[in-house]
């Protein structure tokens, strides 16, 4: 793809959005839920990852920070399997903490006793918007097209993109935290 296909896709995505993300969608879903699926992940996951990507793709064309040296296809299809590869390792660490527990004689020598925190907390603080959505995908395990229809919103991908927000906010609000603070 040469800078003027990049610059084509891009004006088709501010001029109709809809039809592009739905022809992008087509073309590159399939090929995405097929690696997810082969490398451990199920169909919720492929389209998590797909979603993200797609969100990424948006945001740079529409800021123009992107010039595509390949097709469209080819980077989301690099953004998913990097996002598919982090979550692996991320299961995997989670995997191991379960699998693994620190031995107590450890974890007493010289930590203060504080009050192990709750990620309620921090989701309570979102507002309610944020903290609804959230748990109604990852607590109650409901479709994002049934969350957009709740939250009025008119498409999946608002619902996507507003999900997708709430996690990042909240993924700030705990980053300067360690797994310690939240055990009890």
């Amino acid at each position: 793809m040469n800078a003027t296909q990049s610059l084509s896709m891009a004006v088709d995505l501010l001029t109709d959005r809809d039809y592009t993300m739905e022809r992008i969608y087509a073309k590159t879903y399939p090929m995405v839920r097929h690696y997810v699926r082969e490398h451990g992940g199920s169909e919720e996951d492929a389209k998590d990852v797909f979603h993200e990507a797609m969100i990424i793709y948006y945001e740079k064309t529409v800021q123009q920070q992107l010039v595509l040296t390949s097709s469209v296809s080819t980077y989301l299809m690099g953004i998913c399997k990097n996002r598919w590869h982090q979550e692996l390792e991320k299961r995997s660490r989670n995997a191991e903490l379960v699998d693994n527990p620190v031995d107590p004689i450890w974890e007493e020598s010289g930590m203060e006793e504080q009050p192990a925190l709750n990620l309620m907390t921090f989701v309570d603080q979102l507002g309610e918007t944020c903290k609804s959505i959230l748990i109604s995908f990852y607590y109650f395990g409901q479709r994002l097209e049934q969350i957009a229809q709740q939250h009025g919103y008119q498409t999946v991908r608002s619902a996507t993109v507003q999900k997708f927000k709430c996690l990042e906010r909240l993924r700030k609000a705990v980053s300067h935290l360690s797994i310690d603070h939240f055990k009890p």
